[in-house]
């Protein structure tokens, strides 16, 4: 998923479908879903991450996940990776951070570890500014999870990314091998 504020994956577009389906060829079970903050459904359930983009999104990740579970027996959710890029490789950090129980592996690709490392004008429309709001800030980064860390996390980050600063994996690398994770 990719799970934040303005994009949605879960829409009618063949393009949108290659990277999932290639997976499921080769064999996984593929979810893909669309949490609060998603467009599409209304303005409650887009502002619903106001102030916090990590329990909402994270936990409608956790959600979508076990109602799958329940349609389709035949999920196993002991070996459950999740993979992203940008917000989405946020997520999927913040998933085998936050709630290793569920999430067993992770992908994340340029992930914002540090909301006050990214874009402004995203990130201050829903947390505000750091010097105003610096407990959502807090709150929201990855880097005081670091020592959590129990399942494989792969980071991936171009250099060339102009858009989600390298700085971010750089630092969540730092704050994990100074945790000997």
């Amino acid at each position: 998923p990719y799970g934040g504020p303005h994009y949605s994956r879960v829409v009618k577009v063949h393009r949108m479908l290659l990277e999932s389906q290639w997976l499921a060829d080769q064999g996984f079970a593929v979810l893909v879903a669309d949490g609060r903050g998603s467009p599409g459904r209304g303005v409650a359930w887009e502002h619903a991450v106001y102030r916090d983009f990590a329990v909402p999104v994270l936990e409608d990740q956790v959600d979508a996940l076990h109602a799958a579970a329940e349609r389709f027996g035949f999920l196993d959710l002991s070996r459950v990776g999740i993979r992203g890029w940008s917000f989405g490789g946020y997520l999927a950090a913040m998933a085998v951070l936050r709630r290793p129980d569920v999430f067993h592996a992770a992908v994340a690709g340029a992930p914002v570890t540090d909301q006050s490392l990214y874009d402004t004008a995203y990130t201050e429309r829903y947390l505000g500014t750091p010097e105003e709001e610096p407990e959502a800030y807090r709150r929201n980064s990855l880097l005081d999870d670091a020592p959590n860390l129990e399942r494989p996390l792969l980071l991936i980050h171009g250099l060339a990314d102009d858009n989600v600063y390298v700085a971010n994996t750089l630092e969540l690398s730092r704050r994990l091998t100074e945790a000997g994770r």
